[in-house]
Formats: structure tokens, sequence, C-alpha cells
């Protein structure tokens, strides 16, 4: 210890501000290379994420098909050098219906969740601010919700609504306000008995600018955690439904119907259903070790016992 305050005393009083010029892009990798080698998984979700969105983007630039050209081929070809991926029981280009899939899927999870993660985060700092009577409410509604089996919930929306793109999302959407909603309470009870929130009240500020001016801000990075985790979760459920024809109807491109159709046809075309089953495992468990390692960054307990 001594030694470390004899070498850092000349420093200081030779170069008054010695953070900015050691700072910069430099300071900035070290930082990085140092998140990657504590979380090697969370870089290879992040990794597998960053290929499938720019996939999704591309699609149109990289598939070497139309979405339905039927002419691509001869229906449930084998994989050849025209058709990595072979063709599916209609004579469809596989490789080009996963490209173009990868849309689909990204987009209904990250609307869906960012929705859901929203209104239940409103209704989630409201609900543990106010308690009393609104906040037994609406944790009984919650309770409600939660009971269902969130496939069994899924399928009911989706019934009464009829298949869409935008019943799938709004499907997805309403699953996961209940989730949100109990997790952003519990973190909205412990931050209302804080200081500051005391101190906004001695100086009249409203229930409405405590909660988005102060709570809100402070239970941000829960909500920014849940929301990575629920994205995986998002587009197995989109999948899910997909495979039992409640998702999003054709001739949109989708993973999970691309499944189902493949394991209808005779003989069963092994090559199309497993590549739209692996670009769903492989999206899954990226957003899944990514949502791990941004939580285990994010709590100070793991950083601690990490470092």
């Amino acid at each position: 210890m001594a030694k470390n305050i004899a070498v850092a005393t000349p420093s200081i009083s030779a170069e008054p501000f010695p953070g900015r010029e050691r700072g910069g892009a430099g300071a900035f990798l070290r930082k990085t290379a140092t998140l990657i080698r504590r979380n090697p998984l969370g870089f290879v979700g992040l990794l597998i994420i960053l290929i499938f969105a720019a996939i999704a983007v591309l699609a149109p630039w990289i598939a070497p098909y139309g979405l339905n050209e039927f002419t691509a081929g001869q229906p449930n070809e084998g994989m050849s050098l025209a058709h990595w991926f072979g063709t599916d029981q209609i004579g469809r280009d596989v490789l080009s219906r996963d490209i173009y899939g990868a849309r689909i899927s990204l987009s209904v999870a990250f609307i869906s969740v960012l929705g859901g993660a929203a209104i239940g985060t409103v209704i989630g700092i409201i609900s543990g601010y106010l308690g009393g009577f609104v906040d037994s409410m609406i944790q009984r509604s919650v309770d409600t919700a939660i009971a269902f089996p969130p496939l069994l919930l899924l399928l009911i929306i989706v019934q009464a609504l009829g298949p869409s793109a935008r019943t799938v999302v709004v499907a997805i959407m309403l699953a996961i306000i209940p989730g949100v909603t109990r997790v952003v309470r519990g973190a909205a009870l412990s931050e209302k008995n804080n200081q500051y929130v005391e101190a906004a009240r001695a100086t009249g500020a409203s229930t409405p600018r405590i909660l988005f001016r102060h709570i809100l801000p402070n239970v941000m990075a829960l909500a920014i955690v849940i929301m990575t985790t629920l994205l995986g979760a998002a587009i197995l459920a989109e999948a899910s439904l997909s495979f039992l024809g409640l998702g999003i109807p054709a001739p949109a491109a989708s993973w999970g119907r691309d499944v189902s159709d493949a394991r209808n046809s005779f003989p069963i075309n092994i090559p199309a259903a497993f590549f739209p089953g692996a670009a769903i495992a492989l999206t899954v468990f990226g957003f899944n070790v990514l949502g791990d390692a941004i939580r285990d960054i994010g709590d100070p307990r793991l950083r601690g016992s990490q470092s």
C-alpha cells in the first residue's frame, strides 16, 4: 500500500488531470476487453444478436432468392450449391426464407418487449409507490394473469383477436406486463423510502413528478435487464404461435411456421425443419446469455465478487 502511494503522488503533482490523458479510446478499449474477459458468453450472445440483426436489415440484398419465389427449385430438394439449405415442399429456397424470417422474429420481439416492459414498468412504480387499495387491486390483477400458463394466455388472446402480426405483438405484450409489473413494484417499494423521495415530498413535488422524475430513473436499469432477458422468450413465443398456425399469417416468413410446414411434409423435410429451428435456438440463446451478462455487470454484489 505504501509503495502505491509513493508512486501515485509524483504523477498527481506533475499532471493536474492525469485521467484525461490516459482516458479516451484506449481506456474504453481496456474496459471493453475486461468486460469481455469476465463475461465471454455475454459477448458471444451479443455477436449472435448483431449477426441476426444485420441479416434482418440486409435481407433483400443478401437473400439468394425472393421470399416466395416458387420457381427457386424443385420441391423438397436437398442441400446443394444452388440451395445451401435445400428447398421446402413447394420449391422455395429455405435459406432465403430463414433470412427473411429474422425480420419477423426480431421485429415482433423488440416491439412487444418494449411495449410490454414500458407499460409494466409504469404500472409497477405506481403500484409500489401509492400502495394501499391501488396496490392491492393491481397486484390481485397481476396474480390472476400470472396464474394462467403463458402459452395458454397467448392462445386465448390470439383466438379472441384473430391471427395477424398485430395480434401476435399485442398478445406477447399483454403476457409480458404482469411479470414486469411484479418485479418493478418490488424495486419501487424500496426506492420510495429513500431520502431523495422524502426530500421531494418535503419540497411539495407532485406524485407524477416523484414517480417519473425520481423513482422511474432509478428502476430503469432493472427494467433494461428484464427487457433483455424477455427478448428471447418473446421470440420463442412468436415461433410457438406460428408453429400452431396462430402466428404471422402467410405469405410472411416465420421460423415457427416453416418448421411446422416441414414437419407436415411427406417425407419429412429435415433441412427445412432443422435450419429455422436452429435459428430460433441460436437467437434465444444469444438473448439469454446477453441478459445474464448485463444482469451480472449491473449487480454490484456480482461485480464485486468477480473483481
